[in-house]
């Protein structure tokens, strides 16, 4: 049975972004990166002015970080940080290509993150790995953020955490196979996480939204979600008709050139959550 659109119910968000203005792929630090490809930068802006103006039009703040021309990747504002409770958290990249942008997102976040901003001494790559679901975290590795560090984000940040382990190297970060829409409602690929893995999210979210490897692969979900409207990428139709079955607002949108660089509209925003 279809969900009424009235049972859902958007909440205002606050978020940081960064313009790709330098964005380019100048390595290959995963497998959706290709130096040898042309990147078209003035698509990319054009395409994340678009995902910025859609984000104000549905109510929600944009704050922003400056764009350094020596760090290409920058764009992707969910790797800079995570913030719960008003409670920042900084980063710490596993790759030495991305390590440039630790101090500046930790700056940033200084000045956004109300109940201070603490440096992490393990790898983690913010909400890239790390997705706050109700009063959890569901944290994910195998390729990027530690398992260790799982602990100390917990720590951190008071809050029960879920380790989840990646095994397929497309989808390198938490964010590419998982998305959270509420309190209580995710999807998934499953088939991108191990037995543990499947089991455990199959227990916390015994309705979660199973998503086709087609869906996935586009980048589905590396979806943005209010409670009410998910914006998500254009391609992945499949994955919106379920979402409008289960009574959500689903809006696609073009952002194919971000994903020259193996991220999406969710690697492009980072909450501030208060």
């Amino acid at each position: 049975m279809t969900l009424g659109a009235g049972v859902r119910r958007a909440r205002a968000r606050r978020y940081l972004m960064c313009r790709p203005t330098y964005f380019d792929v100048r390595y290959a630090i995963n497998p959706w990166m290709d130096p040898r490809q042309p990147v078209n930068t003035d698509r990319a802006c054009a395409q994340w002015e678009t995902l910025r103006a859609l984000y104000r039009d549905l109510g929600h703040t944009v704050e922003l970080i400056d764009p350094l021309p020596s760090l290409p990747d920058m764009v992707y504002a969910a790797n800079g940080g995570l913030v719960v409770g008003g409670r920042a958290l900084g980063v710490r990249f596993r790759h030495p290509e991305r390590s440039g942008e630790q101090e500046p997102y930790l700056r940033r976040l200084a000045r956004l993150a109300s109940g201070g901003v603490y440096r992490p001494t393990l790898v983690n790559e913010g909400e890239g790995d790390f997705l706050p679901v109700g009063g959890m975290i569901l944290a994910g590795t195998g390729f990027r953020s530690e398992r260790a560090a799982h602990a100390e984000v917990a720590r951190i940040l008071c809050r029960p955490v879920h380790s989840l382990t990646l095994v397929d190297p497309r989808f390198y970060h938490l964010d590419t196979a998982l998305c959270v829409f509420d309190d209580d409602l995710v999807a998934y690929l499953p088939a991108a996480f191990d037995d543990a893995g499947r089991g455990l999210i199959a227990a916390l979210f015994p309705a979660a939204i199973r998503v086709s490897e087609a869906d996935a692969v586009a980048f589905g979900l590396n979806a943005v979600s209010d409670g009410r409207h998910v914006v998500l990428a254009a391609a992945a139709e499949g994955f919106a008709a379920e979402l409008r079955h289960r009574g959500f607002e689903p809006i696609g949108i073009e952002f194919d050139e971000l994903r020259r660089g193996g991220g999406g509209i969710k690697c492009a925003t980072l909450e501030i959550r208060s």
